[in-house]
């Protein structure tokens, strides 16, 4: 689990997802003693498996060492609402940030898209300060129900997903998407927006990314590290 979470921390590093040493990525522990997450005060870039911790589902360090992340709430509260998560996303994209403050529905401008939306991907407005409180956490996780992400209005996103893999894919193409529509209402205006219709955006999500495809895009993304502390990961 910690050279899973490791990578994947890299992986988010690598496109688009740093932001000084704030953000992290989660995995539930397959034994169900809590999430083991990217510990506080280093970079996602700098994160190898020594710098992923055992939480309890109470935020108790049951193993690893350093700093805490103060909004390790989110990670143990979306854990704890749905079980068919596995894994947890939360990070500062600028693109994505950037979206959410224009109101806009996120739209599928490009294939990216489609990984979330029909229907549109939920925002959490309550606060955009952090998410500091078991209580705040338990509202993130409300706001996403069954979706696989949420904007948190004025702060970043939230991937939950099934997988390791497949949260840190989704929060890629997440901000890929984001990019993409912000680039193409710049150029002519949100009322003249073209985008897939519904019907064929999920029949693109099913097609651009099935298991397998979103596997091989997994694959690639970890290829693309550098060094070798990437080598023989995979999904």
């Amino acid at each position: 689990m910690r050279e899973l979470v490791s990578t994947g921390c890299r992986v988010l590093a690598a496109n688009g997802h740093s932001d000084l040493v704030w953000g992290h990525l989660s995995a539930r522990d397959p034994d169900g003693r809590g999430v083991w997450l990217k510990r506080a005060g280093l970079g996602f870039d700098e994160i190898g498996p020594d710098d992923v911790q055992l939480l309890s589902w109470d935020g108790e360090l049951l193993a690893g060492q350093g700093p805490v992340h103060l909004e390790h709430h989110i990670h143990i509260e979306v854990l704890r609402a749905r079980r068919d998560v596995a894994a947890v996303v939360h990070s500062h994209p600028e693109a994505a940030v950037a979206l959410a403050a224009t109101g806009l529905a996120l739209q599928p401008v490009g294939h990216e898209a489609t990984f979330f939306t029909p229907p549109d991907v939920p925002r959490f407005d309550r606060t955009g300060d952090l998410i500091r409180t078991s209580e705040l956490g338990a509202e993130v996780a409300g706001v996403i129900g069954p979706h696989n992400a949420a904007l948190l209005v004025n702060h970043g996103v939230v991937v939950a997903e099934s997988s390791v893999e497949r949260a840190v894919f989704g929060a890629v193409v997440l901000e890929k998407a984001c990019r993409a529509q912000l680039l193409a209402v710049s150029a002519v205006g949100a009322d003249r927006l073209i985008a897939s219709p519904d019907e064929e955006a999920l029949a693109k999500r099913e097609r651009c990314y099935s298991a397998r495809q979103v596997s091989l895009g997994w694959q690639y993304l970890v290829r693309s590290l550098p060094g070798p502390a990437a080598a023989g990961v995979t999904s």
